[in-house]
């Protein structure tokens, strides 16, 4: 049997799916959340198709899972309206609610949010091709975020509960919200990315339209009634339909306060440049990278290779603080690409909901294409698959290829391939790498593997002023949550973190008086008998 029929292999007819990890039924979404109600849609849906193929009489066929509305720019505008609406100028029941009262509102909707727990989870996994493992950890760590987001908020209101005398001045220092926020988020962590922003925006007092990434967005029905149960309406607004029809004329508007989106970097500087107001535009972005491994002569290769396989194939490399370029020292770069290949021919293949699979098929439908567009130049430019059956596709899935000797004539040398291909640069000078990030348009992260110290102190002060995170002798990552995740260049604007969301989507605002008695008076007289949200020295508890 040839290798494309064992990947072939892996795609099973339908009777043969585990029934605890199937869908009980296709998911047909036929309404959305605006101003606080459910509101039914007779008009275009999109159909949903899973990366998972099933196997039928007529071949290997993408199974369907559902389908959701396509909304057009008259309901994008209806929810625009409710949100701002809904804000009323900062006058809004929300943005003027205490923060106890909207902490209260939140715990709500993670006690709703558990009740969907299961049929959110199989949909990342049949939206996205996730492992079901993983899809579980994405909920898990979700539900983390937002408990941690609340315990942060606290601590800064706590901090905010007293006041400020300075030279005859005494002020109350608080964060007060921004206005109406553009949430859109990514695909590959749908759940999780997306609300690392959406939740911090709405604690903070912000009202709120979300849009769901194109792939991933089924998995967030099954939450929009708990949206409209646990907030006021108007806070909560989804839109749907194609972005580029219904997101443009939002942004022209100039009724939206705050852009957060995680993608492309292209899309952002459009979307940005549409505001007519952009110094009254904040945005909050997580963009394109392409971080790199500098694996020196003095690493251990053996540890290299193994945070390389993590860092480069986890969720197939669809993640943007992957490694997605490895620089290997000459001297020890067949050693290590001889490893890293037979380290990669050992993941386990197969669909997602098997136990202990690490690669599982793409839910792009253009990704396999494109993938192997970039392998064919990489080999027309001088480079070789490494590993056995290395690019082999069949369907959605592709089976990872290590690419060597990669140049700057190809372009996985600078095309960020968000997918399993990992290109492998010999180099004889550090200097080499060191210039590559510097011209390199992406700047969120690095890997530094080497176990001599003033080879990594060399590399890390030029490079702390080219990335936002350098990683010694470990892959990138997001994590921890409460560490800042940000990016120079195109990579991000703005820092997201548990604390740094919450000031990302909220600004400082202060209440001073001259220590005057009557000002005593009149402040003691709004403190004792709590007749300001704002101006208040009530601990949370």
């Amino acid at each position: 049997m040839s290798f494309t029929e064992q990947l072939a292999g892996i795609f099973v007819q339908e009777s043969a799916i585990p029934a605890q990890y199937a869908l009980a039924e296709e998911i047909h979404q036929r309404e959305y959340l605006c101003n606080g109600e459910m509101k039914s849609w007779d008009g275009t849906v999109h159909e949903v198709y899973s990366p998972v193929c099933i196997r039928t009489e007529s071949g290997l066929k993408r199974k369907l899972i559902g389908t959701y509305p396509i909304c057009t720019e008259k309901e994008a505008f209806e929810a625009l309206d409710a949100a701002v609406a809904a804000y009323d100028n900062g006058r809004g029941q929300w943005p003027t609610m205490n923060i106890s009262d909207r902490i209260a509102c939140v715990e709500k909707f993670i006690g709703k949010m558990h009740e969907q727990k299961d049929i959110v989870v199989k949909l990342i996994m049949w939206e996205i091709g996730k492992s079901y493992s993983d899809s579980v950890k994405e909920f898990d760590r979700t539900v983390e975020y937002i408990y941690a987001t609340i315990d942060a908020l606290k601590d800064i209101d706590r901090d905010s509960s007293r006041f400020t005398i300075e030279q005859g001045i005494a002020a109350q220092i608080r964060r007060s919200p921004l206005g109406v926020v553009l949430c859109m988020g990514p695909f590959n962590y749908p759940l999780n990315e997306t609300f690392t922003t959406l939740i911090p925006a709405i604690i903070m007092g912000n009202t709120l339209l979300f849009k769901p990434p194109k792939h991933g967005t089924l998995l967030h029905y099954p939450l929009l009634k708990a949206f409209r149960d646990c907030f006021p309406k108007g806070v909560v607004n989804t839109i749907y339909g194609r972005g580029n029809v219904i997101v443009p004329g939002l942004m022209q508007s100039g009724k939206v306060d705050v852009l957060t989106l995680i993608g492309s970097s292209k899309v952002a500087n459009e979307l940005k440049k549409l505001h007519p107001k952009v110094n009254r535009l904040r945005a909050i972005l997580g963009l394109d990278a392409k971080n790199a491994a500098i694996i020196t002569k003095h690493a251990d290769i053996k540890l290299a290779v193994q945070e390389t396989v993590l860092g480069s194939l986890s969720f197939n490399g669809q993640r943007c603080t992957a490694l997605k370029i490895v620089f290997v020292h000459k001297s020890i770069a067949d050693e290590f690409v001889e490893q890293l290949s037979a380290a990669v021919n050992k993941l386990k293949y197969g669909m997602p909901w098997e136990a202990g699979v690490a690669l599982t098929p793409l839910p792009e439908p253009g990704k396999p294409a494109y993938l192997r567009e970039c392998i064919e130049n990489a080999v027309e430019n001088g480079a070789s698959v490494m590993n056995e059956n290395g690019g082999t596709a069949v369907e959605s899935f592709v089976y990872p290829a290590v690419m060597y000797p990669v140049n700057r004539d190809m372009k996985l040398y600078r095309e960020e391939q968000f997918g399993p291909l990992i290109p492998v640069v010999p180099f004889r000078n550090l200097e080499e790498t060191i210039d590559y990030l510097i011209e390199s348009t992406h700047g969120q992260q690095v890997s530094i593997f080497s176990n001599d110290e003033k080879e990594v102190a060399s590399l890390i002060d030029p490079l702390v002023n080219q990335v936002s995170r350098v990683n010694i002798n470990c892959q990138c990552q997001r994590g921890p949550d409460v560490f800042p995740f940000t990016g120079r260049k195109d990579s991000a604007e703005g820092t997201l973190s548990v604390v740094d969301a919450l000031r990302s989507f909220s600004i400082r605002s202060l209440v001073a008086a001259k220590l005057t008695d009557a000002n005593k008076h009149l402040i003691n007289e709004i403190v004792s008998e709590h007749e300001s949200n704002f101006l208040s020295t009530k601990f949370i508890f």
